[in-house]
């Protein structure tokens, strides 16, 4: 994801021309907060600036943090804020971390350094728990260029923020473990995720508890939200949600898009299981989109 997003991100959040560790200080800070993640932003000078995660942590919002384990962030902090300098070309730039979320301290802070001299593999992330942050002065928050970045835009960008660490979550998962493996955990993930968050996904779309027709308004007012056309028809025996567009798999294509999508339909075969009616949600998968047939369980 780094190496795909970093710079053309860079770019647009108008960061050009900045000192390197006060525009990547920043950039995090933006970045992150079109995505709905509260950062703070400290700058000390043109070469040290600081950033600070608040809590809750996102999509580790109540008690899924304790089951996180602290390889997980530091890998993270390796991928990315590690690799900041390289992506500018400027081997002189590190990141220095304060604090992290697994070990109990305050929460993800630290702050991008430029040195002055090249650093090593090794040196481009450092951990230095006993430091802390300047003050913060939310006047200096940083914020998206206002002429480029109206309601809409941010909108879109908030949702883009979550589609892409699904995307590259399941695209490592298959690298790491093999596909076999990586599907079996993600079909459970995803499923457990939308029998999980269906109530609250329901209240922020108006949808409700209820039979076939009930559930494929709901996955068509979720679908919308992606930017997918949705058609829902009625049957004898429940409905058929016609879905086009798949903004969840734009750009993907072969074993890559069909394992994504195969976990994408658990999410929502989940979030149907959840209502209190037994329901059977079948899912037939072509190039142009998915078909979604919803009837009563017959189990």
């Amino acid at each position: 994801q780094h190496e795909d997003k970093f710079l053309s991100s860079f770019r647009k959040l108008g960061l050009d021309g900045l000192p390197d560790a006060v525009a990547c200080a920043k950039y995090h800070v933006l970045s992150n907060g079109v995505g709905g993640v509260a950062v703070e932003y400290m700058e000390e000078s043109d070469t040290k600036a600081w950033v600070r995660f608040r809590y809750p942590r996102w999509m580790y919002d109540g008690a899924v943090i304790c089951g996180v384990p602290v390889e997980a962030s530091r890998g993270f902090l390796r991928g990315w804020y590690g690799q900041n300098g390289v992506s500018l070309g400027n081997p002189r730039l590190g990141f220095v971390c304060v604090s992290e979320d697994m070990t109990g301290q305050f929460g993800l802070c630290g702050y991008f350094r430029e040195y002055d001299h090249d650093l090593t593999k090794d040196e481009r992330l450092v951990f230095a728990p006993d430091e802390r942050p300047p003050p913060f002065d939310p006047a200096k928050q940083p914020e998206p260029p206002p002429g480029e970045w109206n309601a809409e835009r941010l909108a879109k960008a908030n949702r883009n923020y979550a589609v892409e660490y699904i995307r590259n979550g399941v695209r490592e998962l298959v690298n790491v473990l093999g596909r076999e493996r990586a599907l079996e955990l993600c079909h459970l993930a995803a499923r457990l995720t939308g029998l999980q968050h269906y109530r609250h996904m329901a209240e922020a779309v108006g949808g409700r508890d209820g039979g076939p027709e009930e559930a494929a308004g709901f996955l068509a007012a979720m679908f919308a939200g992606m930017g997918d056309d949705c058609r829902v028809d009625s049957i004898d025996d429940g409905a058929v949600l016609h879905q086009t567009g798949l903004r969840i798999a734009r750009g993907l294509e072969g074993a890559e898009r069909d394992t994504l999508l195969s976990c994408w339909i658990e999410i929502w075969r989940g979030a149907v299981h959840s209502q209190r009616m037994f329901m059977d949600v079948d899912c037939s998968v072509s190039e142009t989109g998915l078909v979604w047939r919803i009837t009563g369980s017959s189990r």
